[in-house]
């Protein structure tokens, strides 16, 4: 389910747990084309059958894909309506505390933690995010991202 908010009425929202994304299969395939967009080539990555002697027991996919995952499962968490433009604005603070094997399956866990009124009309929401693991206690990835929504 989608939570919806209009613009004007996000710090109403502020501290309020906005839902979890669908679960989301991590695959060999993705994994391989963030690595050809990147440049990052590491074998735990991208050499599946070398990644079965590592740690990991298998490939395991980037932390900043994970990461990357963020902005495009967040629309099936909310919505801000009303607003001309939304941007990315960045992240305050990011961690990997588990691995994310390819295979797996992650959603995101998502919180408003705080609005500030930005100059043009605008407001600054940041957001916690934890990406989980599908079966896992430790996520793979959480988040504190922030986004600048103009009215």
């Amino acid at each position: 389910m989608t939570t919806t908010i209009e613009v004007k009425d996000l710090p109403a929202h502020v501290g309020e747990h906005l839902g979890h994304s669908d679960w989301h299969e991590v695959t060999q395939d993705q994994v391989n084309m963030f690595a050809d967009a990147t440049g990052d080539h590491q074998w735990i990555h991208v050499d599946p059958e070398r990644a079965k002697s590592g740690p990991f027991g298998g490939t395991i996919a980037h932390g900043y894909l994970t990461m990357s995952l963020i902005p495009g499962v967040l629309h099936e968490v909310w919505k801000v309506d009303g607003m001309k433009m939304g941007l990315n604005y960045g992240i305050n603070k990011l961690r990997f505390p588990s691995p994310v094997p390819v295979g797996s399956k992650v959603r995101a866990d998502v919180t408003l933690a705080n609005v500030e009124e930005v100059g043009g009309g605008g407001f600054q929401a940041t957001l916690n995010v934890t990406v989980e693991i599908e079966g896992q206690d430790k996520p793979g990835c959480v988040a504190e991202v922030v986004y600048r929504y103009y009215a």
